[in-house]
């Protein structure tokens, strides 16, 4: 079955049981990470998904990012590192924007990882684009409100028209939310308890899935510390007009199409 599996649910600053918020596609044309936080190799085995590749999964297909703050691309390196310790030569596609690609190329370069990675496809993303997967599935793209250029995920069946949408980084905007238009699930950031240009609070994030008509909310980017309790963001949401499925992620959740 799709899914998507929340590999950390966190903000900038984690706590103690949740990481930097990235997370796995594993569906059709993957898994596909969307996203590097702390640890992430341990996670995907944690998650049961074997970077390598088993008897029950494929190896990794590819690596999204969706911007280049440093929580949500602070895991590559090692990443990179740990699968070529483990004997992957396969080559690996990383997508992103271009401002994306060449601030993780110069970190790369600062690790001095030499032949110690996969061989990588770069490959450029724009605002709009589609990504195709396999089996009808394909990614498209749009463009939050962000304070780096940041982009916004549906991962969409053509045929069924059966969606999720993730928000990435962003304050409410239109792009997004037409991109989560109809959706089955959007999983959405919630960092702030006050609107904050660049981020989003349980409140406008329930706006925003009741105006798009999804038909479950998960916030990530959250922490009970520095967002709110979750009974109270839980609320919020209530309070934004969104009456269906709400819930805060949990580390290693899947959310299932």
């Amino acid at each position: 079955m799709p899914a998507m599996i929340l590999l950390g649910t966190g903000t900038g600053v984690p706590d103690a049981d949740r990481e930097n918020t990235h997370m796995v596609w594993d569906g059709p044309g993957g898994p596909l990470l969307i996203d590097v936080g702390g640890s992430t190799y341990q996670r995907l085995l944690r998650a049961g998904l074997d970077p390598l590749g088993a008897e029950h999964s494929a190896p990794l297909q590819g690596i999204l990012l969706t911007h280049s703050h440093c929580d949500h691309i602070n895991g590559l390196a090692v990443l990179l590192f740990s699968l070529r310790l483990a004997g992957r030569t396969m080559p690996l596609p990383i997508y992103g924007l271009a401002p994306t690609l060449a601030l993780v190329i110069r970190i790369l370069d600062a690790f001095a990882l030499d032949d110690m990675h996969p061989p990588i496809i770069w490959t450029e993303v724009h605002a709009g684009d589609s990504i195709p997967l396999t089996e009808g599935w394909a990614i498209r793209t749009a463009l939050t409100a962000h304070s780096r250029p940041c982009l916004a995920l549906r991962i969409e069946h053509a045929a069924s028209g059966l969606a999720l949408a993730y928000s990435a980084d962003t304050e409410p905007c239109p792009a997004v939310a037409d991109l989560a238009h109809g959706a089955a699930a959007l999983i959405h950031e919630a960092t702030t308890p006050e609107p904050f240009a660049g981020h989003t609070t349980p409140r406008q994030a329930g706006a925003v899935a009741a105006a798009a008509g999804v038909g479950r909310l998960a916030l990530v980017h959250y922490s009970p510390r520095w967002t709110m309790p979750a009974e109270l963001a839980l609320a919020e949401v209530r309070a934004g007009g969104y009456a269906g499925l709400a819930e805060i992620g949990r580390e290693y959740q899947v959310i299932a199409l």
